[in-house]
């Protein structure tokens, strides 16, 4: 058979065990020069690690993210160390270097994150690294039709995440054969045995439960693994789970396999560890890397626009999350490297609309935000796609951490959370999206588009393709009216004032429904003989602070900005913190502040005190 396993050499084997010995070294040197670190757990996965990038992985030294090389996911983030040292045994950087670890003028971090050319995502928060590796995957297989694959390495710890079963879930699903996860089953947690400690058969059931090849292996026997490697790489339709049996600390004197040696560094016990593990190397010489199969496709992501522009009529009442789907589709018609990718919503958030027009460019997720999320963030590694992610915006709260890491992970993922606020009515609190926009506002360097109309929100998402990190835009259920013609030009960070007068006596400032509220209201008013100016905020983050500061300077000085959302983190907080460096301004906040509940949207709005009857209210009490 021309799969067939062919055994490595001895004089290979060797050269890989003394890789595996020169890691652990590595590992305790560098977090001794740090004074900080887990090389305990670094020195359990050294076979593994050896393995993997000396024997089994196709990558280039010399250009560590090629599009056609391998993937590796180092999930258990803390064991950077021993990452850290493969890369600098392969030859990309020097050890003095390496001992820079954990440094504040080192890249090299306590745990990995894409600062360096050869990590692809940050690591570290655990559960998250196999739901990235299903998205490199999917992409490999059903994407790029390439041969690279992906390998994440696991702690047994952090398989107690339900975000590890997710995207176990999701791998057999999609049959992702070239896909390889490793879980490193040292028995040791942080702070005591895990739930399983060394039960591997329980760990072999449930992967195999899972529709899973699961391999139990020594995972610190060089010849075990390299046969189970080979395996790995040639069972088809579906993926494989190496279960490698390890001793925390191995090769240690006195600390294998003893509880109470998670990250920390050896301190004086470094030089008899070092010396006891240096008298297993012998003079080999170590294995270069496989080469890579070249055959990952040229991909261009730039400068992505709707295939045609907007096309509604002024007056026309279209929700916004329907216009989503709309740009979405457009965008794919656009960029064959657009992809979309919901939690079985996609009727609601209308990500149905980009399915239908490109059926082989949708990822259905199922009810699993956090593996939704992750696989969207393995998607977009290496500029390889435009991924945006819809569901319930509620739903996203669970994904927050691994929204988090994205940013960390400097991924370009966009975000469309629907259902927002209590306008959606009868379905009452749990559906109801009102922490969302204080959620994504924390995100670093990330975009929140809040759009009020169709046209905008085409626009909002055209502009979310070509931003250079995450964003987020909310949409919403009701239908409103279209506002602005199609050619009309948006801005990130830009507002529009979308009712002015030259005497107007108070700003108010809304987004999506609020604002149709608000542009109610002045025409009440109006009738009143009291004009007040509107603004539509457009981007909560970055917020046009000048529009803002304008408008009320032109206005005595008198905001009230009126949001579906809760007080805290939303429009008025973001509007009041442009504010408060300027003297003479004051702001009234009208936004949800209790927990609310079922019933018709516009009697919640009502309720509430964010619908025009409250901001006519509002406005006359300011100026009163």
């Amino acid at each position: 058979m021309a799969n067939s396993y062919h055994r490595p050499d001895q004089k290979r084997i060797q050269a890989l065990k003394d890789a595996a010995n020169k890691l652990r070294i590595l590992s305790i040197k560098c977090t001794n020069a740090s004074n900080s670190g887990h090389p305990t757990s670094c020195c359990s996965a050294a076979e593994i690690m050896s393995v993997l990038f000396f024997n089994t992985m196709r990558y280039k030294v010399s250009f560590p993210r090629d599009p056609s090389s391998d993937r590796f996911i180092m999930s258990k983030g803390h064991c950077a160390p021993i990452l850290y040292a493969a890369w600098q045994l392969a030859g990309l950087f020097s050890e003095s270097e390496l001992m820079n670890l954990r440094k504040i003028d080192s890249d090299l971090e306590g745990h990995p994150t894409p600062r360096l050319n050869f990590i692809d995502v940050a690591t570290g928060s655990l559960g998250q690294g196999l739901g990235v590796a299903c998205g490199m995957a999917y992409s490999g297989k059903y994407f790029d039709n390439a041969s690279y694959r992906v390998y994440c390495l696991m702690g047994d710890g952090e398989t107690a995440e339900g975000s590890i079963w997710e995207a176990v879930a999701f791998a057999s699903h999609y049959k992702l054969d070239n896909l390889v996860g490793i879980v490193d089953v040292n028995r040791l947690g942080q702070s005591e045995p895990t739930s399983l400690q060394h039960n591997l058969e329980a760990y072999r059931k449930r992967f195999d439960g899972f529709g899973w090849n699961a391999v139990i292996v020594d995972g610190n026997d060089i010849e075990e693994l390299c046969r189970a490697m080979h395996e790995a790489n040639t069972v088809k339709g579906r993926p494989t789970c190496l279960i490698a049996k390890t001793l925390k600390g191995k090769g240690i004197p006195n600390i294998e396999d003893e509880e109470n040696w998670h990250g920390k560094a050896l301190g004086a016990k470094a030089d008899e560890a070092i010396a006891a593990i240096s008298s297993l190397i012998s003079d080999s010489q170590l294995p270069q890397p496989q080469p890579v199969i070249d055959d990952a496709p040229g991909v261009n992501i730039n400068e992505i626009t709707l295939s045609e522009p907007p096309n509604y009529k002024l007056g026309d009442k279209v929700a916004t999350r329907v216009a989503y789907g709309t740009a979405l589709a457009k965008l794919g018609k656009s960029n064959d490297r657009v992809i979309a990718l919901d939690g079985d919503t996609k009727n609601s958030t209308f990500a149905i609309t980009f399915k239908k027009a490109h059926p082989e460019r949708y990822i259905e997720c199922y009810i699993a935000e956090q593996n939704l999320v992750g696989v969207a963030v393995g998607c977009a590694t290496r500029d390889r796609h435009v991924a945006f992610v819809s569901t319930f915006g509620a739903f996203f709260s669970r994904a927050f951490d691994q929204i988090r890491m994205g940013a960390i992970s400097q991924t370009k993922v966009n975000f469309c959370g629907s259902h927002a606020g209590i306008s959606i009515g009868e379905d009452g609190p749990s559906q109801m999206a009102l922490e969302d926009l204080a959620m994504f506002r924390t995100i670093p360097g990330g975009v929140v588009f809040y759009p009020s109309d169709a046209v905008s929100c085409e626009r909002a998402i055209e502009l979310a393709a070509n931003y250079n990190g995450i964003t987020f835009t909310r949409s919403s259920r009701p239908a409103t009216a279209v506002l602005y013609g199609n050619d009309e030009i948006f801005e990130i960070g830009k507002a529009k004032v979308v009712v002015k007068s030259d005497n107007d006596a108070v700003t108010v400032v809304g987004a999506g429904v609020t604002l149709h509220e608000a542009i109610s209201a002045a025409n009440t008013l109006k009738g009143e003989g009291i004009n007040i100016r509107v603004v539509d905020i457009f981007t909560l983050k970055p917020i046009d602070g000048d529009t803002i500061l304008s408008s009320a300077k032109a206005t005595n000085g008198k905001i009230i900005t009126v949001e579906d959302h809760y007080y805290e983190g939303g429009l008025g907080e973001a509007v009041a913190g442009v504010a408060s460096g300027e003297r003479d301004i004051t702001i009234r906040r009208l936004a949800v502040n209790a927990i609310p509940r079922s019933g018709p949207g516009s009697v919640l709005m009502q309720k509430f005190g964010i619908d025009s009857t409250a901001i006519v209210r509002a406005v006359k009490e300011m100026i009163a």
